[in-house]
């Protein structure tokens, strides 16, 4: 009996720790279900981290302060990856090769967005049109913008709003003062100043010493695609007896090719533009060396901080229309954006982690966020005056510690809440409202929301052939007949398709 006691009691040990165990599995998959629950709800008390790569230009990475004040407010712990812009894309194309990209991932312009619409496809990257509605601010995103970020009918993206064209020139009003020259309205006007400026003694030295037009390597944001508006040249693709062609086949592509050619062989326009960069282009603005500068005239504030140091007497003016040979203005737009944070299923792996990113972007639309990220912290680097953001005059500490952080921004003034800044000068006013004026000009691109997989296949290797077609023609390396030759070999090598593509799906959508 004793021995039938000592098994009977050992069974019921067993079968009773084999009820701990199956209590304490029990317990271990409720948990894992609590947890993944949470994580679907994206609600946590505990910061959530995740990973950024986001474009840097300025040129010095920012120190920690702004960061830890966004970490703060919006709970999450942030690991950001700075990457020159220069060297943006490349970076950004390694990143997807490898399956190495962050959790938020910025595609620096809308080029590079076009690029990875295959990889959207393909549903590399998550929908979150969905989702927006569950989230206070980022509902509040302009639709016409969000719009026109879909691929096919579907949202993958959070925009930064930028207005539709800042684009005009800068120029160096003393040097114009001097010669007894006014503000230019016509291509022959700005052709004559950029003359002036280079044969003319500008700045009164008694040396030959300045040119008219500072440019760098860049058809798009440098002078020429602003200065084509001018003559007409549609953006990027326009129509003609309800067919879309791509620009440079049409006649005010080359006659832009013909102003900058002549330009260039009188010297009017830095010799090597197509290998000089941004900063060398600034520079000879800032030095003395150049007095025009086509592009973003909201930036002749920054110009001049720097310039003034150099010389007291800088004085800068800008304008917008300038009216081309048939009397007309027209200046190129972009379609509301200038950047789109995506977010890759590599690295975002389940939905709660998602709606943890985007409860971290809907509260970078909160006012009080939204001044951190793009004036900093208020009493250091602006003051709160009369209703409007006033900055420091401590211009290179902003620039340093606040200014990066601009590239994280979603949406714009009228949706995320920040303040309207002053103007530091009349002339700086008066760009922007020049850039408000440019939004009763514009040219828009209608491939916009349009679809070529040829393009998005060949479309930079074939603009390739054209920019450098329309370089040899400017520096005079080749002829009207070369830059046909280069035409018909774009056509050749997919140009033919990307046309028929977009028209077949221009007509879906007329």
């Amino acid at each position: 009996m004793g021995e039938l006691k000592r098994i009977i009691s050992m069974i019921f040990l067993i079968i009773g720790f084999g009820s701990l165990v199956a209590c304490s599995n029990n317990e271990t998959v409720t948990e894992k279900q609590v947890k993944h629950e949470k994580d679907n709800e994206g609600s946590t008390d505990e910061p959530f981290e995740f990973t950024i790569m986001a474009n840097l230009h300025t040129s010095e990475v920012p120190d920690g302060k702004i960061e830890e004040l966004i970490e703060e407010k919006t709970n999450v712990q942030l690991d950001i990856t700075w990457v020159p812009d220069t060297s943006y894309e490349e970076k950004l194309n390694t990143a997807f090769a490898t399956g190495t990209l962050p959790d938020a991932v910025y595609m620096k312009n809308q080029t590079t967005f076009i690029r990875f619409k295959e990889a959207i496809r393909d549903g590399q990257f998550w929908e979150i049109g969905p989702y927006l509605e569950e989230f206070e601010n980022l509902k509040n995103l302009k639709k016409q913008v969000l719009e026109n970020t879909m691929v096919d009918g579907k949202l993958y993206t959070l925009y930064q709003g930028r207005p539709l064209s800042r684009q005009g020139f800068i120029y160096r009003k003393d040097w114009a003062d001097n010669l007894g020259l006014s503000t230019p309205k016509t291509t022959e006007e700005f052709f004559n100043m950029a003359k002036a400026f280079t044969e003319n003694d500008p700045d009164g030295n008694g040396k030959n010493d300045t040119i008219g037009l500072t440019d760098r390597s860049d058809l798009v944001y440098g002078a020429f695609k602003t200065v084509a508006s001018w003559f007409g040249t549609p953006n990027n693709w326009g129509e003609i007896d309800g067919k879309l062609l791509p620009e440079f086949m049409f006649p005010a592509y080359l006659d832009t090719l013909d102003y900058f050619r002549e330009l260039h062989s009188n010297g009017y326009i830095n010799h090597d533009f197509p290998v000089t960069s941004s900063n060398d282009q600034i520079a000879m603005m800032k030095n003395g060396t150049a007095g025009l500068y086509v592009g973003n005239i909201g930036f002749v504030s920054t110009l001049y901080n720097d310039a003034v140091k150099l010389n007291p007497e800088v004085e800068y003016d800008v304008q917008n229309q300038v009216t081309g040979p048939d009397g007309t203005f027209g200046v190129w737009s972009i379609p509301g954006y200038g950047n789109v944070v995506m977010f890759p299923k590599s690295s975002v792996e389940t939905e709660g982690e998602l709606k943890k990113i985007l409860a971290f972007y809907d509260k970078l639309m909160t006012p009080e966020v939204a001044n951190i990220l793009f004036y900093g912290v208020e009493g250091e680097h602006y003051t709160f005056e009369d209703g409007l953001a006033v900055s420091s005059k401590d211009v290179e500490k902003t620039n340093r510690e606040v200014k990066p952080y601009h590239s994280l921004e979603i949406g714009e003034k009228e949706t995320n809440g920040r303040y309207t800044s002053t103007f530091s000068s009349e002339v700086k006013e008066k760009a922007e409202y020049l850039i408000i004026d440019n939004e009763n000009y514009l040219i828009n691109d209608p491939t916009i929301t349009l679809d070529s997989s040829t393009y998005i296949e060949k479309g930079g290797r074939l603009q390739q052939i054209i920019e450098d077609a329309t370089y040899q023609y400017i520096l005079g390396d080749t002829d009207k007949n070369g830059f046909q030759e280069a035409v018909d070999e774009w056509k050749k090598q997919g140009g033919d398709q990307i046309i028929e593509e977009f028209n077949q799906s221009y007509k879906k959508v007329k």
